[in-house]
């Protein structure tokens, strides 16, 4: 196996820890570099071993946190419509302007209000005068119908009962002229019996009987009082028939008059919501006498409407958002979003000045940032905002993600991964060892190890692919930014004296 497959493949490190690891080191080699070389210099001459440098395990306190920035907004926004048409009177507040909460942002023209109230009120009075004519005007035809229907019903028995009358006196009248005529007839025929005896008794009183049935048959006193009595009738049955088709008439045009219950409905809904509606105008004029106010302290950021300008009733006049309730917003990418939790305290950098943060959301959607890389947005709520935050600038935020203390820390470029885990390079008694670590959090220069090491332990900082474990070196620490030899003197000595060195 190669000296590269022995020591481990290491695992891309982000580039923005590489960067501070590496001015780490270039900070902490400055001062240290010159006696480096001389010992190095030294040391390889009288010693074959290769030098390496190391970092003892120590006991600290650790932070993550993490890094970014983002742009202020509010989290309070309140976009405001024209509650009437009434011509805006003055504008209190321009966009790009605060206002406190309470203040006026727009005042409308007073006789304008007056007019827009009047206008409500006889809108109010004609609605409702509308109604009752309509509600009057159908009680009409109700009563018109049922008047209708009731004496519809007592004509048709009238109707019936008169002409029954009628036909019964046209059959009295019938059959006393029938009689009448049978009479005659009879007369008639012993008149013809008689007609050898012209002179005698019978047949002058049997021309007397004849001309008497004769008579009676065109003016008899019961024939005359029936017919009488029936033309009375008749007279009634007309009437009687004209009054109905009167009251038919007057049913038919009762029931298209009348409202149906749909329509009923209809007219009360109406009536409903035209008052609610005018009510609701009324309401809004007096709520708009001292303007419209700030719901809250904050910027005008959009100014929608012009003194003088009738903005039609709902349409988007301004709006507010609020100074008080603040946040920033920011990206945050993979490997960051697994540390984020809500809840967590951050530090807010605005314009050189300093605020308290707490992550107060996280979307649960991911989107793609102008590299087309994605992101999640999360909010961060500034919990002492003051008169300095300006909404849309960019800020500075630390988030601090997690905290250990007194743990057992080592350099991040000690520590390395390959397919089995963690592990470090650790130096005992001039000897490479390889030992498996369990690692916790870690801040831009150092990381947490919970298991595999003890304090005073020395781990390698860096590591070559000419490292092998097993192998001699001479290690030297690096510490507070200069680095010792950590080999004994003897042992160097005795190097330098001709010593021969281990295999």
């Amino acid at each position: 196996m190669g000296k590269k497959e022995k020591a481990g493949k290491r695992e891309g490190m982000p580039k923005e820890k590489k960067k501070k690891i590496i001015k780490r080191s270039i900070a902490g080699g400055a001062a240290g570099v010159l006696v480096l070389l001389i010992v190095a210099s030294s040391i390889s001459s009288a010693n074959s071993k290769p030098v390496v440098i190391t970092a003892e395990v120590v006991r600290g306190d650790i932070e993550q946190t993490i890094s970014t920035s983002g742009s202020v907004a509010s989290e309070e926004v309140k976009t405001y419509f024209a509650p009437i048409s009434v011509e805006v009177g003055a504008i209190h507040a321009a966009a790009g302007e605060n206002i406190a909460k309470g203040e006026p942002v727009i005042t409308y023209d007073q006789e304008a209000l007056e007019q827009e109230k009047r206008r409500a009120e006889l809108q109010l009075q004609a609605n409702e005068g509308g109604y009752q004519n309509t509600v009057g005007k159908n009680k009409e035809s109700l009563g018109d119908l049922q008047e209708a229907n009731t004496n519809l019903g007592v004509l048709e028995q009238q109707i019936t009962d008169i002409d029954n009358c009628i036909k019964e006196l046209q059959k009295k009248v019938d059959d006393k002229k029938a009689a009448l005529a049978h009479e005659g007839a009879l007369l008639q025929i012993s008149l013809i019996d008689w007609a050898d005896q012209p002179d005698s008794d019978e047949y002058q009183n049997l021309q007397k009987l004849v001309q008497q049935n004769h008579y009676e048959q065109s003016n008899n006193a019961e024939i005359r009082a029936w017919q009488e009595e029936i033309g009375r009738y008749t007279e009634m049955l007309n009437n009687c028939k004209e009054y109905r088709a009167e009251m038919k008439s007057q049913k038919a045009s009762a029931e298209g008059a009348k409202m149906s219950q749909g329509s009923q409905e209809e007219l009360e809904a109406k009536r409903e919501m035209e008052g609610m509606a005018n009510q609701r105008v009324l309401e809004a004029v007096e709520e708009s006498r001292g303007g419209v106010l700030a719901a809250f302290s904050g910027v005008v950021t959009e100014m929608n409407v012009t003194e003088g300008q009738i903005p039609a009733q709902g349409t988007q006049m301004f709006k507010l958002e609020s100074t008080e309730k603040v946040k920033v917003t920011i990206a945050v990418t993979k490997y960051d979003l697994e540390k984020l939790e809500a809840g967590q305290q951050a530090v807010v950098t605005i314009a050189g000045s300093t605020y308290e943060g707490e992550v107060s959301k996280i979307d649960r959607m991911a989107v793609k940032n102008s590299s087309g890389a994605p992101v999640v947005n999360a909010d961060i709520r500034i919990l002492n905002p003051d008169e300095n935050i300006f909404l849309g600038v960019e800020a500075k935020v630390t988030i601090r993600t997690a905290k250990s203390e007194q743990a057992l820390l080592v350099p991040i470029s000690a520590v390395n991964t390959d397919k089995d885990g963690d592990f470090v390079y650790a130096v005992e008694n001039g000897i490479v060892v390889r030992k498996p670590v369990q690692t916790g959090i870690s801040s831009d220069m150092n990381m947490e190890i919970r298991e595999g090491l003890a304090p005073a332990d020395q781990v390698l900082t860096e590591v070559s692919s000419d490292i092998q474990e097993g192998m001699k070196v001479t290690a030297v620490l690096e510490e507070s930014g200069v680095q010792t030899v950590t080999e004994s003197m003897d042992e160097t000595k005795e190097s330098a004296a001709g010593a021969e060195p281990e295999e």
